[in-house]
């Protein structure tokens, strides 16, 4: 029994393995429809989700599965007091496999060591989303045809970003990646994930305050939400929400082929005016992550289509 509680507990060639299944599953949906008949996903998401969480449920009943669990700690045991550890001690006896969402940092760890089925980390505070990042591999795959010599640059909040931690864990396996990090001194990307993922590996790395001075350089742009919910002092939330906003006159400085994306959900650092700009790809995004779960999931369950 395996499970994935941070993107380097997978392989670049398992990735490479699972982006090959994915797009299968794209080109041959039909072949997968009874993969996963008789198999059954809880989803236990401790903190609010939409995307992710209705993309697990999409991806098992897409493979003929079942779906139970909540989808708010408050409609769980939790909120009497219950353990995490203890939870998933019981539902391991109801599902053949586990996506769950906590707001503490670990608990996805600490619950895969209790659990007698695999535990898929949909988000742990600001520390991981794997998930998230295989959805971001393959959008990347299909948007620009490769990961080696990207410069990507990661906006907003590089503190609390989950999604940012995993996506630069996961594109610093690649040869000639750069790295340009966006954000205002407060929501610096932490020191240990700039050390040990970039400094360590010897990668280029550029931070700056400017979002419209780096971006004729950059082939990726990554945009994020500066999260409210992970604040402790909400003048600080208020103060920096609106630092960055990407508006269409600030692409005219981007490359042509340059493409935007956003792990989702967007509150105002992306003017709708800019959804219809063939280089934003943040709702395309969102549909990928069904199919490169539905890849996860027939892998941990160690099923062959």
């Amino acid at each position: 029994m395996r499970s994935v509680i941070d993107i380097l507990d997978l392989s670049v060639e398992e990735i490479d393995q699972l982006i090959a299944v994915a797009d299968d599953i794209i080109a041959n949906p039909a072949k997968y429809r009874e993969a996963c008949k008789y198999k059954t996903l809880a989803t236990l998401f401790f903190e609010p989700s939409t995307r992710t969480r209705l993309s697990f449920e999409a991806a098992m009943l897409s493979l003929g599965g079942n779906v139970l669990g909540f989808s708010d700690a408050a409609s769980s045991s939790a909120k009497k007091g219950e353990s995490v550890a203890d939870t998933v001690s019981v539902v391991s006896g109801y599902a053949d496999i586990i996506a769950m969402r906590h707001p503490k940092e670990g608990a996805p760890l600490v619950a895969s060591m209790k659990s007698l089925i695999p535990i898929i980390n949909a988000g742990d505070g600001g520390h991981f989303h794997p998930s998230q990042t295989l959805t971001d591999l393959l959008t990347i795959r299909h948007e620009k045809g490769r990961f080696e010599g990207l410069t990507v640059g990661l906006c907003g909040d590089l503190k609390f970003g989950r999604t940012v931690h995993s996506l630069i864990e996961a594109m610093s396996r690649y040869t000639g990646v750069k790295f340009v990090l966006i954000s205002p001194d407060e929501l610096k990307l932490p020191d240990f994930v700039r050390k040990t993922f970039i400094e360590d590996k010897g990668l280029a790395c550029q931070q700056v305050t400017s979002l419209e001075a780096v971006m004729p350089q950059l082939d990726i742009l990554y945009m994020t939400r500066v999260q409210g919910e992970r604040f402790f002092n909400e003048e600080d939330y208020l103060r920096l929400r609106d630092t960055y906003i990407l508006t269409p006159e600030k692409l005219k400085l981007a490359k042509d082929d340059m493409i935007i994306m956003h792990p989702l959900p967007r509150v105002n650092e992306i003017d709708t005016r800019v959804d219809d700009d063939p280089r934003a790809c943040y709702f395309r995004q969102a549909h990928y992550g069904k199919f490169i779960r539905m890849a996860l999931i027939l892998k941990l369950l160690e099923v062959e289509v």
